[in-house]
């Protein structure tokens, strides 16, 4: 009997010693799933910080302005304005229409 008793105490022992690991695992694990959740967070937050930014640097007047004063560039008048005009689209054209 005193088997029995010794070989039950070393199984509850056993037995214990695991229930230990698994909660210890569990808890490092749980704690691994908080970070990664507040890490997520705040990558949602800096990416819709950048779609922000990104949405004005892209405003129409802005890249006006950027090709204004950085590439010199002007709004086209009649003036300044050139037209193609292609002889073989006109005759192309005229021909489709007979």
């Amino acid at each position: 009997m005193s088997r029995l008793n010794v070989l039950l105490f070393v199984g509850l022992i056993v037995s214990g010693l695991y229930l230990v690991h698994v909660s210890y695992q569990a808890r490092r694990l749980f704690t691994q799933v908080e970070r990664a959740q507040a890490e997520e967070r705040a990558l949602e937050t800096a990416h819709e910080q950048l779609q922000l930014e990104k949405r004005t640097q892209a405003t129409a007047l802005r890249v006006e302005k950027l090709a204004r004063e950085k590439l010199q560039m002007r709004t086209p008048t009649a003036a300044v304005t050139q037209y193609v005009h292609y002889e073989g689209a006109a005759s192309a054209a005229q021909g489709g229409a007979r």
